[in-house]
């Protein structure tokens, strides 16, 4: 039997820690201080990010073509 639903994706979250120049931690401040009086609630800049590296993901259409490259490369066995 097959179910309308697929699997649910892992959605155990992975931490990564990473250093940042002193000038791309203050733009990351800056864009939180934005963030907060555009939607008129602050969140931490640690919550930012990874919707941020999603949005900069979703948006590179290099990078889309690659990936759906490499997965149809993958499916075919080369």
């Amino acid at each position: 039997m097959k179910l309308k639903l697929a699997k649910l994706p892992d959605r155990i979250p992975v931490k990564m820690s990473i250093l940042l120049a002193p000038s791309l931690a203050k733009w990351l401040s800056e864009y939180a201080d934005f963030y907060a009086e555009t939607y008129g609630s602050r969140e931490e800049v640690a919550e930012l990010v990874p919707f941020m590296l999603h949005a900069f993901l979703e948006s590179d259409s290099a990078f889309k073509k690659w990936k759906k490259s490499a997965e149809v490369e993958a499916l075919s066995g080369d």
